[in-house]
């Protein structure tokens, strides 16, 4: 029995777990403690004070005295409130939009009259009057309206950028090429009556792959990545039978920490689908293909080579779907890694080789790059 294969791709399925979609929290505004933001708000209290100074007193009789006397008060209120809107960012990415808002702004406005009234009563030792108050009050009114309002847009686009890069990893890890699910359920429906337990490891072997390319994407073990390219191999292996041989060479440094270190799910295994179906499957005699895991320094380098089948007219298709799947690997990760990662591919006589490096993370972030 055979599966006939369809003469057009699968068309491409994101599949999207609303349950996690629900629950995952968006941040409402920046996070307030890192260096930058502290930098920005400290720039936005400077400017504040200059500009009130010069509109008391002119850029020609200046106070200096003055300006310093605001800046002081106006930092006091810009990092005590920040210092509180820290603890309370995950509490805010859980409730309303108009609630976060709210209680942001009514935190400004606490801190703003607070300052006030003790710095008041430490230099004139006496409580402000209301009306003072008041003036302060509303002065950070206006100036807090307007910075909230910038924190929660930019926090908001930032949120926006990460739903689609997510989207986009997802949707480059979701492509499971067409030739290899049928000629693998070809395999299959011809070894059912001959050999039903081989069958039965088959299917397993292809379900794990099906489950690791429709789980969440993002950054798993890679340990966890060469059991599923082992298990591909085996289904490759069973069809193309000594056709087909491929060498694991993975330096003792990464091998003492497979369970640690780091990989795009699913970067490996399309490297080597992509060895066998473009090097390995065009050859009568078949050939070898040899993935190399080496440490250098502190970049982790990834070397898949495979024999490259003669030029000839028939090869442009496969050569043009190689680039392709080539591409696909190069966009994630850049999205995980950015500039640190480096990918190059190169024929060398008669090898085709991919070399992958990036930078040498574990997951338990004793050597991880934040």
């Amino acid at each position: 029995m055979t599966i006939p294969q369809p003469d057009k791709p699968m068309a491409e399925a994101t599949i999207i777990n609303s349950g996690e979609q629900q629950t995952a929290q968006r941040p409402f505004i920046p996070n307030l403690c890192t260096l930058q933001a502290l930098f920005l708000l400290v720039l936005l209290g400077e400017l504040l004070a200059l500009s009130m100074s010069l509109v008391a007193s002119g850029l020609s009789t200046m106070d200096w005295s003055g300006f310093g006397l605001r800046s002081f008060m106006i930092q006091w209120v810009v990092l005590l409130s920040a210092a509180l809107l820290c603890p309370l960012r995950p509490w805010l990415a859980q409730v309303q939009p108009w609630v976060a808002g709210l209680s942001s702004f009514g935190v400004v406005m606490l801190v703003t009259g607070l300052c006030s009234a003790v710095g008041h009563f430490a230099m004139m030792r006496e409580w402000p009057a209301a009306m003072v108050l008041l003036d302060h009050l509303v002065l950070a009114a206006i100036f807090a309206g307007v910075v909230l309002r910038f924190l929660y847009l930019q926090q908001q686009l930032h949120n926006q950028q990460k739903a689609e890069l997510q989207a986009r990893i997802q949707a480059l890890q979701s492509r499971i090429q067409p030739h290899f699910l049928f000629n693998s359920l070809n395999s299959i429906a011809s070894l059912i009556e001959t050999d039903p337990e081989v069958a039965e490891s088959m299917v397993e072997d292809l379900a794990s792959l099906f489950r690791a390319s429709l789980s969440e994407p993002g950054l798993i073990s890679l340990q966890q990545e060469l059991s599923l390219c082992r298990q591909y191999v085996g289904i490759e292996q069973r069809r193309l039978g000594q056709r087909l041989q491929v060498h694991w060479q993975i330096d003792d440094q990464v091998q003492a920490h497979l369970s640690e270190i780091k990989i795009p799910s699913l970067m490996l295994q399309p490297l080597l689908e992509n060895a066998v179906h473009h090097g390995i499957q065009p050859l009568p005699d078949g050939g070898e293909i040899n993935l190399r895991l080496t440490r250098k320094g502190s970049q982790l380098c990834i070397d898949v080579s495979n024999p490259v089948p003669a030029e000839d007219n028939t090869r442009l298709p496969h050569r043009q779907g190689n680039r392709m799947a080539l591409e696909n690997i190069q966009h994630r990760l850049q999205a995980h890694f950015g500039s640190a990662a480096s990918f190059i591919t190169r024929e060398q006589g008669d090898q085709y080789r991919v070399e992958i490096c990036y930078p040498f993370p574990v997951l338990n972030g004793s050597e991880s790059r934040n």
